[in-house]
């Protein structure tokens, strides 16, 4: 389990095959479960300063490999007793988004990222949502994109001040909307909009 908030900006020292090696600060050990960009994967060789992780298959077929180059988002797994911050992220990325547009508002850039329609149902208003491993809050909600905004900080201290439009990027959407849609959307056995599990929590 992840927490969305990035530890380090690690700096990639190659990628070949499924195996990617970046260079870090962080101390890791064999077996670690670490996300990079946002993705889970598992450390698999230790060097002096960097550490390399296994992508399978999946995993590339899944994420928005062309980010895993020059320098990446990494954060590892919490520890029992690691102070939450962030959200509950799972390290498990959803689909592929791409950013659309980028509105600079002098303290702030709004962000407008695309998804695939069939993973905007999982992204809620005001609600959490993963960007490349950063721990974020959702503004908006239309058809098939969402906007969010970001604050100079948090530009500096990832690789969101890179990104322009066209880019893609990897997303989990938060895992309770997942799993709350799943409940009522079964229970009514039909799509349902947010405003309607406001007004079903609401009986209760």
């Amino acid at each position: 389990m992840f927490t969305g908030l990035i530890r380090e900006i690690a700096k990639v020292k190659s990628f070949e095959g499924s195996k990617l090696s970046v260079y870090s600060k962080h101390h890791a050990k064999l077996g670690d479960s670490i996300a990079i960009n946002g993705a889970c994967l598992t450390v698999v060789e230790v060097g002096s300063c960097y550490f390399s992780v296994e992508l399978s298959p999946e995993s590339k077929n899944v994420l928005a490999i062309e980010n895993y180059k020059d320098e990446v988002h990494m954060e590892p797994a919490m520890m029992m007793g690691d102070r939450f911050e962030g959200h509950i992220v799972q390290g498990h990325v959803d689909c592929i988004g791409e950013i659309v547009d980028i509105k600079n508002n002098g303290n702030s850039t709004d962000f407008f990222i695309k998804l695939p329609k069939n993973y905007i149902k999982f992204v809620v208003p005001k609600g959490s949502i993963t960007i490349d491993g950063v721990s974020l809050t959702v503004n908006d909600v239309f058809d098939s994109s969402f906007r969010l905004t970001i604050i100079p900080h948090t530009i500096k201290n990832t690789i969101f001040g890179r990104y322009k439009k066209g880019t893609s990027v990897n997303i989990e959407t938060d895992m309770f909307a997942r799993y709350v849609y799943h409940i009522f959307g079964k229970k009514n056995d039909k799509e349902i909009s947010w405003d309607s599990v406001d007004k079903i929590l609401a009986s209760y």
